[in-house]
């Protein structure tokens, strides 16, 4: 399957198993699940063909692991922006990161980290991939998050099949700016 190709019905199952299941007459359980067969079927009969061999491998190479597969379901691992429980426990975060683009800041430093269209906020274990999030939208600035001090203070933290830290919002008081650069 060639990279553009891989691209493209990615981007297809993002928009579906995260946003738009419904356009496609998608009806995802409460856990964000739906059986492969029926997502495939459902494509093709609104004109987008992909085979289960297409779907295996976007699963397997996407380098965000955005996707998970149980037995004959699939589901988007985070990012929705309808109503599914993940059913993810709490967690213990470790110092986390969040990439934005410098256009952002001020909202931020008044407001900290709101989910937008989200459920929750997404942050990134390390320095590496808040920069890689932050520059999909420009030239990236990374914030540290003093999550540590968050979790003793009652937020609740949970980590996606994928890695991707998710809370609620984060107020500015545990954000450091001095990471942005």
């Amino acid at each position: 399957m060639d990279e553009r190709r891989t691209v493209k019905v990615s981007k297809y199952l993002a928009k579906h198993l995260r946003h738009q299941p419904e356009r496609i007459g998608l009806t995802l359980d409460e856990g964000g699940w739906v059986e492969i067969d029926a997502l495939i079927a459902a494509a093709a009969a609104h004109g987008f063909r992909f085979s289960r061999e297409e779907l295996d491998h976007v699963v397997a190479t996407n380098d965000k692991r955005r996707f998970a597969v149980e037995g004959s379901r699939i589901r988007a691992s985070q990012g929705h922006s309808i109503g599914v429980d993940l059913g993810l426990p709490a967690a213990t975060p470790p110092y986390l990161y969040h990439g934005t683009v410098v256009r952002n800041l001020e909202a931020i430093r008044s407001e900290g980290l709101r989910p937008m269209n989200r459920h929750d906020v997404h942050l990134s274990p390390d320095r590496e991939t808040a920069t890689r999030v932050g520059a999909r939208r420009g030239r990236p600035v990374v914030l540290a998050v003093d999550a540590a001090a968050m979790h003793r203070d009652g937020h609740v933290f949970h980590v996606s099949a994928n890695g991707v830290w998710l809370t609620q919002s984060v107020p500015p008081r545990y954000l450091r700016f001095s990471e942005a650069r």
